[in-house]
């Protein structure tokens, strides 16, 4: 087995769960967060500035390094690892989500989907075989089965539908899979909990080495998507890594993971950062505001980071100027944030005072408003 994953601790106030993942390139304490980097590149960083704000992991897409360069050529060079010289461990999604994405474009079959690139438009083909044999060549050490993602308020008839041909999709892709790498389960069901405890079940009797929660964070509103994960918190196995793929916003990430999650990954903290937007301890502020136009104050009092080595004014300069820096050093600044604050939950989950730092979270920052 590629990977091994344990819990060491339940915070007594949250349930909130202390884990320790164990991969071939790196042992992880969980919950964490995984910076997004889609295209073998976390957008604007170098992979040094890359291992300074995350744990360690970061997750490529299947999809859009099939298509670019192509997964022959990812292969050529050892895998993604050697092709962004990164050396830490890695996870690629299956291409499920560009099922979702891209929905203008594909047409789902049982045999897979049909899509027609989404520049060239050039007729392309991806089953559940397909994305197992590029993420063995893409060499990620945890990889995703293939699956729809469902817009989220569609009719619990075509949900059930999509969710059946995802389980059987599921099964194919296990069955493809010649490598040790760590092939996880992606629940689906939409917001319906019925379908999503039976999708949980199904995939349980496969006996995957994790579990990914999917089609969450898709246009539901928080509530739903916290009722949900805290619905499917009893239902998967206890000893196993829960992956609630695609949330980031820093509120989301304490909220589910009082539901037990202990994974999680998303573009947000960097998409944001590229439009002004900053994640600090004491909340999150658009750069570009005017306020901010003489304002020589450090962006982040509360994290000892190069970043604050710019005011305030200055970085409304480089946003208002266009200027690539700004881009840079926000992007630095929100994954140093997130990688703070899944530290800070850690600690607090340890300390069984995980509900205080909740409130404390709440009371001292604007993320909750």
């Amino acid at each position: 087995m590629a990977i091994k994953f344990e819990v060491l601790h339940v915070c007594k106030q949250s349930g909130a769960r202390l884990g320790k993942l164990t991969t071939p390139h790196g042992v992880f304490e969980t919950p964490f967060f995984m910076p997004v980097g889609t295209q073998a590149t976390v957008k604007t960083l170098t992979v040094d500035e890359v291992k300074e704000v995350s744990e360690g992991l970061i997750l490529g897409n299947t999809y859009h390094l099939w298509l670019q360069p192509g997964s022959e050529i990812v292969k050529k060079h050892g895998g993604i690892r050697g092709f962004m010289n990164w050396d830490g461990a890695l996870l690629t999604d299956s291409g499920g989500f560009q099922v979702f994405s891209l929905s203008g474009l594909r047409k789902i079959t049982e045999e897979g989907v049909h899509f027609r690139h989404h520049k060239s438009g050039e007729k392309l083909f991806l089953s559940p075989e397909k994305a197992i044999k590029i993420q063995e060549d893409l060499g990620a050490d945890i990889v995703m089965s293939f699956d729809e993602c469902p817009p989220p308020y569609e009719s619990y008839e075509y949900q059930k539908e999509s969710l059946e041909r995802t389980l059987r999709w599921a099964k194919r892709g296990k069955d493809a899979l010649t490598t040790d790498q760590a092939l996880f389960g992606i629940v689906q069901g939409g917001l319906f909990k019925d379908l999503r405890q039976h999708s949980a079940e199904e995939l349980i009797k496969m006996d995957f080495p994790g579990y990914s929660i999917g089609g969450l964070s898709v246009g539901e509103t928080k509530e739903e998507m916290y009722d949900m994960t805290k619905f499917l918190n009893p239902i998967l196995p206890f000893d196993k890594p829960r992956y609630l793929m695609g949330v980031g916003a820093p509120e989301d990430l304490i909220m589910n993971v009082i539901n037990g999650i202990d994974m999680f990954d998303c573009v947000l903290p960097t998409r944001n950062a590229r439009h002004g937007m900053a994640f600090t301890t004491k909340g999150k502020i658009n750069i570009k505001n005017k306020k901010f136009e003489e304002d020589l104050s450090v962006l982040d009092e509360g994290l000892n980071s190069p970043v604050n080595n710019y005011t305030k004014s200055y970085f409304r300069h480089l946003f208002k100027a266009d200027e690539f820096l700004g881009m840079r050093l926000l992007s630095y600044q929100n994954l140093h944030y997130i990688k703070h604050l899944m530290s800070e939950i850690r600690e607090a989950i340890k300390n069984d005072s995980l509900l205080d730092y909740l409130e404390k979270m709440k009371n001292t920052t604007n993320y909750f408003k």
